[in-house]
């Protein structure tokens, strides 16, 4: 392979996390030993070096305006952000590379950073499953979509949650080198090279925020009290002395749902909940108040493009014999 060297920017700060910085550059290290040229510059805002959020100091090798145009430019996240406001120093040096560059990825919370430097204005874009709606609150101008596990708009990439960087790296490989070297860099690395399903798969049960009505709330606590119990319409209403339509009518103005597939959401989130316990997908069908294995499988198939089984398998234990 007679490839043209790459310049790849990192822009790293106090509290950066290091997953963020060493999953992509592992990537693009790994696609070198396959004939890749890509050359791989840390910079800080000030040329000094900086302490990752695990504490372990992160040499750089200089600061934005010591570095000629590169060609891709990456903005790794930190648990700092969205705590706290991007600040000034880092937003600027943000927006002087981002422009210099051939492209721009964000990993993370490193959408923060772009956002703040009006780089996502008017794009689409993506960031951690937990963080997704501040950063639609905050930059409303940008359409979030909080399940992907990356997002490009023109030459803007974004990515989700820490290990989605390799996600995002192996996708800019394959882009500037073909799907077999990025496949083999995938391989090398033990990873998949395009996972199924989106960030959904990762979060954990019961996470959005409760309804708002007393009313609503109730369901939540009766449905998660016995998910297996009857739930219908009618028995609801009963038990909430409403009458269905008026019970219909709270979840449709509240929650833009009906009452049946909110009753499913809650189940959905229990049966995800047993699988990580270990619990076989049959027995979390049972117990999250499924009618069948299969009524399950159909749910998770809509949801998450995949099985309980193969759910389990990923996330039920980090255990492997």
């Amino acid at each position: 392979m007679n490839v043209a060297p790459h310049r790849v920017v990192i822009l790293v700060y106090d509290g950066v996390k290091l997953l963020d910085v060493a999953g992509p550059a592992e990537v693009f290290a790994e696609a070198n030993r396959l004939g890749a040229d890509y050359r791989i510059a840390l910079l800080s805002t000030t040329g000094a070096d900086v302490a990752s959020s695990t504490g372990i100091r992160v040499a750089v090798d200089g600061d934005p305006a010591s570095e000629p145009a590169p060609d891709t430019f990456v903005m790794p996240g930190g648990d700092i952000y969205p705590r706290t406001p991007v600040t000034g120093a880092l937003t600027e040096a943000a927006g002087d590379l981002a422009r210099r560059s051939g492209r721009v990825a964000s990993v993370c919370t490193g959408a923060f950073v772009l956002g703040a430097a009006g780089l996502l204005d008017g794009k689409r874009a993506t960031t951690h499953w937990k963080v997704a709606p501040e950063l639609a609150a905050r930059h409303p101008r940008t359409r979030v979509e909080a399940d992907a596990i990356y997002v490009r708009d023109g030459d803007t990439y974004t990515s989700a949650g820490v290990s989605a960087g390799i996600d995002l790296a192996l996708a800019l490989v394959e882009e500037d080198h073909g799907p077999d070297v990025s496949r083999e860099v995938a391989r090398a690395l033990v990873v998949y090279l395009q996972r199924a399903g989106g960030q959904s798969q990762c979060s954990a049960p019961l996470q959005g925020p409760p309804p708002r009505s007393p009313v609503l709330r109730t369901v939540v606590d009766l449905v998660t009290g016995d998910p297996a119990g009857n739930h219908s319409l009618g028995d609801l209403a009963a038990r909430l002395h409403l009458s269905p339509r008026h019970l219909t009518r709270l979840f449709r103005e509240e929650l833009a749902t009906t009452p049946a597939r909110y009753v499913e959401s809650i189940r959905f989130d229990i049966a995800k909940a047993l699988l990580d316990q270990g619990h076989t997908a049959t027995r979390a069908a049972e117990l999250a108040g499924f009618p069948s294995y299969e009524s399950l499988r159909r749910v998770f198939a809509r949801e998450l493009s995949l099985t309980p089984a193969a759910y389990r398998h990923r996330f039920g234990t980090a255990h492997r014999t």
